[in-house]
């Protein structure tokens, strides 16, 4: 079986690789030297919000701190956060095969470029992640939300198809993905909102004040897509546009209307507060970034985004980290 590379172990990608090695994938796992310690002491645990739940001993997982492994690989998945995509290109470019398919699974819209930048022989392809994954202690990684792996489609995934639907990830393939990422992004842009409340996803998901701000900062995202001339692909029950109106509707009529929307266990959080709890860096400007940016381009503004960016980025550095959603929404609402 051909053999798996995953560049980037974290959250993501000890849990799309540790599922597709519980399938029978010879999987190796790239990532920092602490995770590896973890993994050899505890071994994988893998579960869902479905109940799925499966364990790899340490002996059943082969982890590397450096990117030498994947020249055996004939697909590799990136999972790196997108500040280290460069980097990753770097090091990947002088092992990888050249007939190797590369895979981001990454946030934001611009990474498969940055790869295909460097990695000029080898076939990169954009993809997304749309579920959450919360890594907890001893080596356990859960799936707290719904959705399947998104990717550009290309023929030479075909050796691949079998293996990730075994995994229970089956490959949803687009010809074009981008409305799907433009999607995922907006849903994602709950990020922050979510960071800053310090509460699971499906807590702070029931509280108004908090979707109201989320919906503040979908509403800039949609108007400024439409003004690009980008229709998102529609990603839950409810299409993208409609989203923010089912998110500022009182709690006892939104728990009825979201019940269809979208499965989140409340074991769910954002891989942003996961972040900041390990005063890492975030994504956030790759995330609500991404919507500032789209505005600099168009001659706009985006100053919700811009302002949940900042927040952040003041987080990051050491300042508040808790908000209230009334607070939040008041940071948020011009004047």
């Amino acid at each position: 079986m051909a053999s798996i590379a995953v560049m980037g172990a974290g959250s993501i990608g000890c849990y799309v690789g540790g599922r597709l090695a519980a399938a029978g994938a010879d999987v190796v796992f790239i990532g920092r030297e602490p995770l590896g310690s973890e993994l050899a002491a505890h071994g994988l645990t893998l579960s869902d919000y479905r109940d799925y739940r499966r364990r790899l001993a340490p002996s059943e997982i082969v982890y590397a701190t450096t990117a030498q492994p994947a020249a055996d690989a004939a697909l590799v998945l990136v999972t790196v956060k997108s500040a280290a995509t460069a980097a990753a290109a770097r090091e990947l470019a002088g092992v990888l095969q050249p007939d190797a398919v590369v895979v981001s699974l990454q946030n934001g819209l611009g990474n498969a470029a940055v790869l295909r930048g460097t990695l000029t022989t080898q076939r990169v392809l954009a993809g997304m992640v749309p579920f959450n994954v919360v890594h907890g202690s001893d080596g356990a990684f859960h799936q707290g939300s719904e959705g399947e792996l998104e990717v550009e489609d290309d023929a030479r995934l075909a050796p691949f198809l079998d293996l990730f639907a075994a995994a229970g990830l089956p490959l949803r393939r687009h010809a074009d993905l981008l409305p799907v990422q433009w999607a995922k992004l907006l849903l994602n842009l709950n990020n922050p909102v979510n960071a800053l409340s310090d509460l699971p996803l499906k807590a702070q998901l029931s509280q108004r004040a908090y979707r109201r701000c989320l919906a503040l900062a979908q509403r800039e995202g949609l108007d400024l897509l439409a003004t690009a001339g980008i229709a998102p692909a529609r990603l839950t029950r409810v299409p993208a546009n409609w989203i923010p109106c089912v998110l500022a509707l009182p709690d006892a009529l939104f728990r009825l209307v979201a019940a269809g929307m979208l499965a989140i266990d409340p074991l769910a959080r954002s891989s942003m507060w996961e972040d900041l709890q390990a005063r890492r860096a975030t994504e956030v400007d790759w995330i609500n970034g991404e919507i500032v940016r789209l505005a600099e381009r168009l001659g706009r503004a985006a100053p919700v985004n811009a302002r949940l960016v900042a927040l952040v980025h003041a987080a990051e550095q050491g300042g508040r980290r808790r908000w209230s959603g009334a607070e939040l929404l008041a940071a948020l609402r011009p004047g």
